[in-house]
């Protein structure tokens, strides 16, 4: 199961799929059903406003602050309310936190829900059948195809996302992150690390990685 980093959603649609949704959306613009400029500010929104960016901030407050921590774990649809960050594919978002002794997963079997306001839009991976079908049965097999590879005595929990609740890992902050500025942690989140497929990494190994 390939492991992509940084795919962007329309480098996975085929050209012919491509086309056809380009076709339907004239359409429908032409029927006067959908404001071009209502749908280009939807896009505009999601493409350069909404990512995981907004998750990796949460995370790293988290982690800087104790008070906050508690509250997103246990009062979160507040918590997001008062960021005004509950919107569309958001109305219902519960945090499992990683520990030492239990790592969390998530995954969507029937479909691909995804809290799209804290993490953009869901990765080709995740709304894969093969990641569907494979998280919940063999997740230590899937992880270790990710790259990371957890103890035995590690729990590993699977949390199926739906359409009426939707999961964000809060993962342990590195040793290394102690002390650092919350603009500064949040570097360290990744998009990965917040759904359960990975770990935080070290902005400059991050980069490293981008550039090899």
């Amino acid at each position: 199961m390939p492991h992509e980093h940084h795919d962007h959603p329309h480098s996975l649609l085929p050209p012919e799929p491509e086309l056809r949704v380009k076709a339907l959306e004239t359409i429908l613009v032409e029927k006067g059903l959908v404001d071009p400029e209502a749908l280009q500010l939807i896009i505009d929104t999601y493409q350069h406003k909404i990512g995981p960016q907004i998750g990796a901030r949460l995370v790293a407050r988290a982690w800087a602050d104790a008070r906050f921590k508690d509250r997103l774990l246990n009062d979160t649809d507040t918590v997001l309310d008062e960021a005004e960050l509950a919107g569309r594919q958001g109305e219902h978002v519960v945090v499992v936190e990683n520990t030492a002794d239990t790592h969390n997963l998530v995954v969507c079997t029937l479909c691909s829900c995804y809290p799209w306001p804290l993490l953009g839009i869901p990765p080709g991976w995740y709304k894969s059948d093969n990641y569907r079908r494979r998280a919940v049965r063999e997740p230590r097999a899937v992880l270790a195809e990710f790259g990371l590879t957890l103890p035995e005595t590690t729990r590993i929990r699977v949390w199926d996302s739906t359409a009426e609740i939707r999961y964000l890992v809060l993962p342990q902050c590195p040793e290394q992150a102690t002390n650092l500025s919350e603009d500064e942690l949040a570097q360290w989140v990744t998009r990965d690390s917040m759904i359960g497929a990975g770990l935080p990494i070290c902005p400059a190994d991050s980069n490293m990685q981008i550039e090899g």
